[in-house]
C-alpha cells in the first residue's frame, strides 16, 4: 500500500495565509515608512550636507515644515505695513521678504525648503544665462500650484517637450509686430471710450477731477486686446466666454489666498460646484466656437481651391488670431504630408484659457504700476506728455506709426517692469544632474528659484539708485541699462520667454499715450503704496488715482475702426 497524503486542514491553511499576508503587509508598511522617512528627513539632510560641502547654506530644514513657518512669518510681517516713505520704490523687502532677509545672511545663492521640497535661489546673471539659455536642455518649468493651473489652463505656459514646441511655433505668428499693429485702432478706440467716461465723471465731480481705481478699470482695457488676439473675427462670442472665465478667476483667486488643504478643491461645496459649472460652461462654449470656426475654415479652403491660399483667417484685415492659427494648423496637416500633428480641440480650449489669464493679468498689472509711477513722478509725467503731444497731437488717437517714436514712454515702461515686474520670481526644475559653471552640482529634480525682482533691484548691476525711479537709465536701450545685460528679465529668458510681451508693451504704450493726451494724473489721498504678491505683483489696497481733464486737449470722439 502507498503512503497516504494528508490534506492540510482548512484552519491550518487559513492561518498560513494570514501569516503570509501579515508578513507581506509588514514588508510593504516598512518599505512605505522607509520611503516616507527618506523623503521627509533623510533626503533633506543629505541635500543640506551636499550643498554645505559646496559652500551653499540656508535656513535649517525643519521636519515636514522645512522653512515655511519662518517664510510665512516674514511675508506676513512685511505685508502688514505699507511702504515707508510712501514714495519709496524699495519694494523688495516687502514683496520678497524671505529672500531679502536670508540673502543678508547667506548671500545671493542659498537653499530654502518648501516643506520637504528644496529650492536653490539663484540670482547671478551668468548662472541664470546657463539655466535659461546655454544649458536650457537640462532644466524645465516646474508644476504650478493646483489653483494656478486651474486659472492658467494647460496651455503653452504649462506644456513641455514636443507638444510645447508645436504650440509655440503655431502661435508665434500672432505676436509678430506687423500682426499686432492691426490691433491699434481697436484698442485705441476702447481706451478713448474709457477716457471719455472718466472725463464725464470728472465734469460732474467737485473740483473737476475724478478718483479712479485703475487696478480695476484697466481690466476692461486689457480684456479688449486679449480677446481680439485670441478670437479675431469671433470677438463677440469670445468675449462672452471670457466673461465666464473672469468669474472663474474670482473664485480661484479667493481660494489661492487661503491655506491649501489637499483635496479640498474636490469637496462639493457651493463655491466648488459653481467653479465646476463655470469650467464646464467655458469648455462647452469654447468647443462649440472652435467647431464653428473649423467649419468656416474648411468652407473657405474649398472656395479657395486652385488658388494660392494665403495664411489668413476670418478675423478681418488679414489679422492672424490664436484660434485661427490653431485651426489652420490642422488644415495644413491635412494638405501637407510633412506637417506636424494638428492641435486637438481640447488643447485649443486650454490655450484660450491660458492666454486670457496670462495676457489679461500681466498687462493689467503693467498698466497699473506704470500709471501709479506717472502719478508719483509728475516731472516724468510731464516729459512723457510733451512727447506724446509732439508726436501724436492732442486730438488724434495714436497710430501704429506714432508708437515707435514715443521713446520716453518706452523708457518709463521699462523702468516700471524693472521696479515692479508682473512675475517677481520664476522656478525651474533640473531634469538631470547638472554642474553649473560656478562648480555647484545640482541634483536631478532639484528646483531653482530665480528671484526676478531681486535681480532688478540689485545695486551691483543698477548702482546705488537701484530703488529709485529713473527711466533715463534705459535711454541707450535695454542692453546698456545695467552693468550686465541679463540683469533685466521681466518676461523671462530663452526659448520660454513670454510669447505675449510685444502685445503687453504695445497695449501699455498706447493706453498711457491716450491718457496723457487727456488727463493730468496724481495719486489720491486714499492711495496706499503696498505692492504685494498673489500669483503676480499687484497693489494690496488697490490703486486709486486722481484724473483731471486737460482743458487744452480736444480729443476726437472714439470711432469704431
Amino acid at each position: 500500500m502507498g503512503d497516504e497524503q494528508t490534506e492540510p486542514s482548512p484552519a491550518l491553511a487559513w492561518l498560513t495565509w494570514r501569516a503570509a499576508a501579515a508578513v507581506v503587509c509588514a514588508w510593504v508598511a516598512l518599505h512605505v515608512a522607509a520611503r516616507v522617512a527618506d523623503a521627509v528627513w533623510w533626503r533633506p539632510r543629505r541635500l543640506e550636507a551636499h550643498f554645505a560641502a559646496q559652500g551653499v547654506r540656508g535656513p535649517p530644514y525643519r521636519f515636514l515644515l522645512g522653512s515655511v513657518r519662518e517664510m510665512v512669518g516674514l511675508m506676513v510681517e512685511a505685508s502688514s505695513k505699507p511702504m515707508s516713505p510712501p514714495t519709496s520704490h524699495n519694494a523688495l523687502p516687502r514683496v520678497l521678504a524671505f529672500y531679502h532677509y536670508w540673502r543678508k545672511i547667506y548671500g545671493p545663492t542659498f537653499l530654502i525648503w518648501f516643506g520637504p521640497t528644496p529650492r536653490l535661489t539663484v540670482a547671478e546673471p551668468e548662472l541664470i544665462r546657463e539655466i535659461f539659455q546655454t544649458r536650457a536642455d537640462a532644466f524645465d518649468r516646474y508644476e504650478a500650484h493646483p489653483v494656478v493651473r486651474q486659472l492658467e489652463g494647460d496651455g503653452l505656459v504649462s506644456l513641455h517637450g514636443d507638444k510645447w514646441a508645436l504650440h509655440r511655433r503655431v502661435l508665434a505668428d500672432a505676436f509678430f509686430p506687423d500682426n499686432l499693429n492691426r490691433l491699434v485702432p481697436h484698442v485705441g478706440a476702447s481706451v478713448a471710450a474709457l477716457a471719455e467716461k472718466w472725463r464725464a465723471m470728472a465734469d460732474g465731480a467737485m473740483g473737476g477731477e475724478v478718483e479712479v481705481d485703475v487696478a480695476e478699470w484697466f481690466q476692461a482695457v486689457t480684456e479688449e486686446a486679449i480677446t481680439r488676439v485670441t478670437f479675431g473675427g469671433s470677438y463677440s462670442d469670445g468675449r462672452v466666454v471670457f466673461g465666464m472665465q473672469g468669474r472663474l478667476m474670482a473664485f480661484a483667486s479667493e481660494a489661492f489666498r487661503k491655506v491649501l488643504v489637499p483635496g479640498y478643491r474636490f469637496v462639493p461645496t457651493r463655491k466648488n460646484w459653481l467653479s465646476w459649472k463655470l469650467d464646464r460652461d467655458i469648455r462647452r462654449n469654447l468647443t462649440r466656437l472652435i467647431g464653428r470656426r473649423s467649419h468656416e475654415a474648411t468652407a473657405a479652403a474649398a472656395e479657395a481651391e486652385g488658388e494660392e491660399k494665403k495664411q489668413t483667417d476670418s478675423g478681418g484685415g488679414g489679422f492672424r488670431d490664436l484660434l485661427g492659427l490653431m485651426i489652420n494648423a490642422g488644415e495644413r496637416r491635412r494638405t501637407t504630408a510633412k506637417s506636424a500633428s494638428a492641435i486637438p480641440v481640447g488643447e485649443m480650449v486650454e490655450e484660450c484659457k491660458t492666454f486670457f489669464f496670462a495676457g489679461k493679468q500681466t498687462t493689467t498689472n503693467l498698466l497699473t504700476w506704470a500709471t501709479v509711477l506717472l502719478a508719483m513722478h509728475p516731472e516724468w509725467q510731464e516729459r512723457a506728455r510733451r512727447e506724446v503731444l509732439d508726436v501724436c497731437g492732442a486730438g488724434e488717437l495714436p497710430t501704429k506709426e506714432h508708437l515707435p517714436k514715443l521713446k520716453t514712454l518706452g523708457m518709463i515702461i521699462n523702468e516700471t517692469l524693472r521696479l515692479y515686474p508682473p512675475a517677481v520670481a520664476t522656478i525651474r526644475r533640473a531634469k538631470v544632474d547638472v554642474q553649473l559653471s560656478d562648480g555647484c552640482m545640482i541634483p536631478r529634480d532639484m528646483e531653482l528659484l530665480i528671484p526676478i525682482m531681486a535681480l532688478h533691484h540689485d545695486t551691483r548691476y543698477w548702482g546705488q539708485d537701484a530703488a529709485q525711479f529713473n527711466p533715463a537709465r534705459f535711454a541707450d536701450g535695454v542692453s546698456r541699462a545695467a552693468k550686465h545685460p541679463l540683469a533685466f528679465i521681466p518676461f523671462g529668458l530663452g526659448s520660454r520667454m513670454c510669447i505675449g510681451q510685444n502685445l503687453a508693451r504695445l497695449e501699455a504704450k498706447l493706453t498711457l499715450a491716450i491718457l496723457l493726451q487727456r488727463f493730468e494724473i496724481r495719486t489720491s489721498p486714499n492711495y496706499v503704496h503696498a505692492p504685494t504678491v498673489l500669483m503676480l505683483l499687484y497693489p494690496q489696497y488697490g490703486a486709486p488715482l486722481m484724473f483731471r481733464p486737460l482743458s487744452s486737449s480736444q480729443p476726437s470722439d472714439p470711432v469704431s475702426p
